[in-house]
């Protein structure tokens, strides 16, 4: 069983930054593929950026390209999201999620564990 918290969310004007962190359980968690997903209200959830179990491969959609930075630290079970430049449309709930058998993932189904979110709101 993995247990994943986010915290770091909150309120911002557009062109502000956040960063969110997850914590991850378990001593497993450097064999994890770790990903971040959003669901904005009405709409679907999805995965915004994923990182590779040893860091050493990311990946981003195509919205979030060059604003967004996923990272983590293995010795601490932890992931990040680092957001600048942050607009209106990035409102959502954030959620980390956990791909404990492949180690890596740029699908959602291969995401097995998640955490309960935290809300990110960008004024304008």
């Amino acid at each position: 069983q993995v247990q994943l918290v986010e915290s770091g969310g909150g309120l911002v004007q557009a062109g502000g930054a956040l960063r969110l962190s997850c914590a991850a359980s378990g001593r497993a968690f450097n064999t994890y593929g770790m990903g971040w997903f959003r669901q904005a209200p009405g709409k679907e959830c999805h995965l915004v950026a994923a990182i590779r179990w040893s860091g050493g491969s990311t990946y981003y959609v195509d919205s979030v390209k060059g604003r967004f930075t996923i990272s983590r630290d293995n010795a601490k079970n932890t992931v990040y999201l680092q957001m600048n430049s942050l607009k209106p449309e990035d409102t959502a709930v954030y959620s980390c999620a956990a791909a404990t058998t492949t180690g890596w993932g740029t699908k959602d189904h291969f995401y097995d564990y998640w955490g309960q979110g935290t809300q990110v709101t960008v004024s304008s």
